[in-house]
């Protein structure tokens, strides 16, 4: 089971205003089929040949949604090719049943963490003799997440993770400590009228910072034992959330009624990614972005992602709709106009090498660089499917009190290595 984060969020926030893409042009055919990757004049044609439309399938909230549909429309006026955009609710199994059958999209977006996986199924395909765009157009981080065994299998456009977020109408001042941010927290909770000090997701993806805070982990495949999920380090991770965390949250550990709270303005923190921040901006609440404030003795270490526009099965059939979905790709992750329009709509984080430490980002997104800076990528193995679902059974069961940090991670770790097998 992958942890579908995204099918949790498109019902909370309303619909953010579109993107400001006056400057996000597509670069005019050349003829000559040669392309190029200049950030400002949006991406490589990769042009040469009659038009092609391609297929591109994502998953996104409500106001992600509303600035998708505007690059789209960019796109699909200034160059010859044409991208059919699609929602998908269930974008895993979609892609899963679909490209195999033969009906699947030229790319879809997700993060990386399916790398792996896609490719051992066939799902996504190498491309790297076929784009022109040069790795070292992106971070690190971002070239290695776009790799699995040397293969090519997409290409990255931005970074995400979570970070804690204050209501600025109810604590005058970010905490620089997480003592003091609990302190805070207890200041301010107030269950019976509906106040909270908390209100923040307990899942595998938005705890990660806690249960990895000691030197613990889910899964490493380098690891001497790859399965750290029920480790002495990652134990106690859990039990500093449980104590910390948990006494101030409301009563459903589920994404929705978390976000929720603190999206109506019931919560004197959350913490949450850079997709919640239009939501916010839609329902007026006054915020301030900031990263994972110190601990005594340990670090936050929350989960980071990156954002990838895959090359799905179909493009090693070629062909105008295999160029349509490069071109399209190249542009969406080399345009810099288009790049920091996300960054102030949506607080995303940028990876191409151009824009990393701009003073053209907004803080939320200098508060989230950080964060992520203090992150672990997730696991793009395929084994790492196996570890999302009773991990997350495993937290569900420790908030609710049914089992202790200790029993519960022990199970999931029973149930993931019978998985395994």
């Amino acid at each position: 089971m992958t942890m579908d984060r995204r099918t949790l969020i498109k019902h909370i926030g309303g619909v953010g205003a579109a993107a400001a893409l006056a400057g996000c042009s597509v670069q005019e055919d050349t003829g000559d089929g040669s392309g190029s990757s200049d950030g400002e004049s949006g991406g490589s044609t990769d042009s040469q040949g009659p038009a092609g439309t391609a297929t591109a399938w994502y998953s996104l909230s409500e106001s992600e949604l509303a600035v998708r549909e505007e690059v789209l429309s960019t796109f699909n006026e200034q160059s010859q090719h044409t991208i059919d955009g699609a929602d998908i609710s269930d974008l895993k199994k979609k892609t899963s049943s679909a490209i195999p059958a033969g009906e699947g999209p030229q790319i879809f977006d997700w993060a990386h963490d399916w790398a792996g996986n896609s490719y051992e199924q066939g799902f996504v395909v190498d491309q790297s003799d076929e784009v022109s765009v040069s790795l070292d157009t992106f971070t690190e981080t971002a070239q290695s997440a776009v790799q699995y065994e040397g293969n090519l299998v997409g290409l990255p456009y931005g970074a995400e993770t979570v970070t804690p977020i204050a209501n600025t109408d109810i604590v005058d001042s970010v905490p620089e400590s997480v003592d003091e941010m609990v302190s805070m927290m207890e200041e301010h909770h107030d269950p019976d009228n509906g106040q909270y000090g908390l209100a923040y997701p307990f899942d595998p993806y938005f705890t990660s910072a806690w249960l990895q805070a000691f030197d613990g982990y889910y899964f490493d495949p380098s690891a001497e034992e790859p399965l750290g999920i029920n480790s002495e380090e990652t134990v106690r991770g859990l039990q500093f959330a449980l104590d910390n965390l948990a006494p101030y949250m409301p009563n459903d550990p589920n994404y929705e009624p978390q976000a929720a709270a603190f999206a109506e303005g019931n919560a004197a923190f959350t913490i949450n990614g850079p997709w919640s921040l239009s939501g916010l901006n839609s329902n007026d609440i006054s915020y301030e972005v900031f990263s994972f404030p110190e601990m005594s003795d340990g670090t936050p270490s929350p989960y980071t992602g990156i954002s990838v526009w895959y090359f799905a099965k179909p493009m090693a059939d070629g062909g105008a709709a295999a160029k349509a979905g490069r071109q399209f790709t190249e542009w969406f992750v080399t345009n810099e106009d288009h790049l920091l329009s996300l960054a102030n709509e949506q607080g995303a984080i940028p990876v191409l090498s151009s824009l990393v430490g701009s003073s053209d980002l907004p803080v939320e997104v200098q508060a989230y660089s950080e964060s992520a800076g203090q992150g672990v990528p997730m696991p793009s193995d395929p084994r790492m499917g196996d570890v999302w679902g009773p991990v997350e059974n495993a937290l569900v069961s420790a908030f609710n009190g049914d089992a202790t940090a200790q029993k519960a991670l022990d199970k999931a770790a029973e149930q993931i290595r019978s998985n395994w097998e």
